[in-house]
């Protein structure tokens, strides 16, 4: 049997580094804000720590603070995977986690950048990202951080941050995005699609997410899902076809675990997440695997 095509569209979802349109989260640039411009009589924390789920605008909010403080005078240090470096010095963007050769390497330019005089940003995206040798560089930096230099460090899971680099953070936590903030951002940046009140809600406030099921196709087997569970007349040739759909990506297994919480199954919330890490971890057959979790959310409705 050929395999089946994955849904893809062209959307232009712009970079945060290009991205304007900063939607939530006027608190804490306010708080930014408040902390910038008082800086002569009280000098600013060096490093802030931007952190909240994916997808919500963390790394937009750094990027609109870090061209406020550098203006395009003073200079300019970003971390994240699509500037990885090897051993060699070599791009490896395709990278899990960023390197300490990377971190290196932007340790030696802001050292031969120190006699502008101006402020210098260093934005990470995300520490999450950053492997243990990495991390312990930058705990290094952070422990004497350089004068008028601003670290802005995005962090998607808190929990994953060394304590010791977290110490030495001003910690903001953003909120997830409310509904009327998604809409507003599906309006701007998804203007011709028609996106329900089930996906708004099942991106649980991050836009990112909402981007990614739309690329997917996501968005339209998560409400055929829910359209399939609340018909009480679908057999199980219609149970295998939805499974099938799932099944295509491994980022779409999630929204069957996105359908247990929709109809407030509590007590099956952990046995499907168990049969969806053992469906990869053993790497069993996808379709066989998400007909038995959805016929067992069927036997609870």
């Amino acid at each position: 049997m050929a395999p089946r095509k994955k849904k893809t569209v062209e959307f232009n979802f712009p970079h945060p580094m290009d991205n304007d349109v900063l939607v939530g989260h006027g608190d804490t640039l306010q708080s930014f804000m408040d902390a910038w411009n008082n800086r002569e009589t009280h000098p600013i924390h060096p490093v802030w720590m931007l952190t909240g789920p994916r997808g919500i605008g963390k790394a937009t909010l750094a990027y609109k603070i870090a061209k406020m403080v550098y203006g395009n005078v003073g200079d300019f240090f970003i971390i994240d995977l699509d500037r990885n470096l090897d051993k060699d010095g070599k791009l490896k963007p395709d990278g899990k986690s960023i390197s300490v050769f990377t971190v290196r390497a932007m340790i030696e330019r802001m050292q031969m950048s120190s006699m502008s005089g101006q402020w210098r940003v260093i934005l990470i995206d995300a520490v999450d990202e950053l492997n243990t040798a990495s991390s312990n560089a930058i705990l290094k930096l952070l422990e004497e951080p350089p004068a008028k230099t601003l670290f802005l460090l995005v962090v998607h899971q808190l929990s994953n941050v060394l304590p010791t680099v977290r110490s030495r953070a001003r910690v903001e936590k953003m909120r997830p995005l409310s509904i009327s903030q998604l809409r507003e951002l599906c309006i701007k940046f998804l203007p011709e699609e028609d996106v329900s009140t089930e996906t708004l809600k099942l991106a649980n406030g991050s836009f990112g997410k909402i981007a990614n099921l739309k690329m997917s196709g996501g968005d339209e087997i998560y409400d055929a899902l829910l359209e399939l569970l609340n018909n009480k007349y679908a057999d199980p040739d219609d149970v295998m076809n939805m499974a099938k759909k799932i099944a295509v990506a491994p980022e779409l297994y999630p929204i069957v675990l996105d359908a247990v919480a929709y109809f407030g199954l509590a007590d099956l919330y952990p046995q499907i997440t168990h049969a969806i890490a053992n469906m990869v971890r053993l790497n069993l057959e996808p379709e066989t695997a998400i007909f038995k979790m959805i016929m067992e959310i069927k036997k609870c409705l």
